[in-house]
């Protein structure tokens, strides 16, 4: 089999976010006129921070990301020229991926090569979208018998799942009977872990959501290995049940496979996101029901709002404040831990996400001793 050639060109340094140094996939722009890759500028905005990474210019509570189409136009270009590959190795790689005749350790091969060159080159990832080669991942997804396979093609598939574009397609292609049966059933926690982060990409679209909580034993699956998985695992699985869960149906469907218990314990152990999923659970009737169960449940919290991060305490806040305005047994408990006073507490934080929640409860806490 023909290999790839390691010449890489030298990307400008406009063309690599300032957040993760890595080139763009999905360049967008921020209210301060600074560009940065959707998925780094996501993760710090959802840790609370409201300032420009960059200008440190103060941001709106929701600041707009407007793709930057120009840019993204330009660093495809620019891919697409660049003598990284050539271009009949490339061809050899998705043959040798799709023939049926070729072995499982060629198919190896070509996928971890793939895997490697797409990760940052959306003209590949769309090359291998176009060319059939989906179905021919999505089969290796499913070899059980060869865990190198299983591991690289849903890496690959994860790459593939970076593009907007593709999130629908893969789903409408068959991706998540694959995956969730991966997840269920993967021979290594790497398969496993990666299975649950394929769903959390896929999620990002919001019709898909619905799709994959639909299907069986895909909420099911993620709650299971939150509740068996090792470190990498539970923290995997709960990402993919909050980006699932912010669709309502998700959530009753969480509850109903019995998510609250073992959100709590998992919470109660050190994974503080499970403290996330509970904050959306607990705008679920049922998943308040749940949660007034739990023994200590509030102590808990407590000690995320005594002890967590940014986030960690926009999430508990949050949740106390579903249940504290609906159970008048949670709101008295949870005055005379001393909620109220960390609340006022909380009013100066830098996070206005955090200043904001906590000011809610106070409200909450007013209305019940009126």
């Amino acid at each position: 089999m023909a290999k790839t050639s390691t010449t890489i060109t030298q990307y400008p340094d406009d063309f690599k976010c300032p957040i993760s140094l890595e080139i763009m996939t999905e360049p967008v722009i921020l209210s301060s006129g600074h560009t940065f890759d959707r998925p780094s500028i996501q993760r710090w905005l959802d840790a609370g921070h409201r300032t420009c990474p960059v200008s440190k210019l103060p941001l709106s509570d929701s600041p707009p990301l407007i793709p930057n189409h120009a840019l993204r136009s330009l660093i495809s270009n620019f891919t697409a020229l660049k003598p990284h590959q050539n271009g009949d190795d490339t061809e050899t790689l998705i043959s040798d991926l799709i023939s049926k005749s070729s072995s499982p350790d060629a198919k190896l091969g070509s996928i971890d090569q793939l895997c490697h060159l797409s990760k940052r080159d959306f003209e590949l990832r769309k090359r291998l979208t176009e060319s059939g080669a989906v179905a021919a991942v999505l089969n290796c997804v499913s070899r059980k018998d060869f865990i190198d396979l299983q591991e690289k093609a849903l890496k690959l598939l994860l790459n593939l799942s970076l593009d907007d574009d593709n999130k629908v397609g893969l789903v409408a292609e068959g991706a998540i009977c694959n995956v969730i049966a991966a997840l269920c059933g993967g021979e290594s926690a790497e398969c496993r872990a990666t299975a649950a982060t394929v769903l959390t990409s896929l999620a990002v679209v919001e019709v898909n959501k619905a799709t994959i909580g639909a299907y069986p034993f895909a909420i099911r699956g993620l709650i299971t290995l939150l509740r068996e998985g090792g470190g990498r695992e539970r923290k995997e699985a709960a990402t993919a049940l909050y980006a699932l869960c912010s669709f309502p149906d998700n959530r009753r469907r969480a509850v109903e496979c019995g998510a609250v218990g073992i959100l709590v314990n998992s919470l109660n152990s050190g994974l503080e996101r499970a403290v996330e999923v509970l904050g959306l659970l607990a705008k679920c009737k049922r998943g308040r029901e749940e949660m007034v169960k739990v023994n200590g449940f509030v102590n808990i919290l407590i000690r995320v709002l005594s002890n967590g991060s940014s986030r960690g305490v926009q999430y508990a806040l949050l949740t106390l404040n579903s249940l504290c305005i609906t159970s008048e047994v949670i709101c008295v408990e949870a005055l005379k831990e001393g909620v109220y006073e960390l609340c006022l507490g909380f009013l100066e934080d830098d996070n206005e996400k955090v200043r904001r929640n906590a000011s809610s409860l106070i409200k909450v806490f007013g209305g019940a001793a009126s």
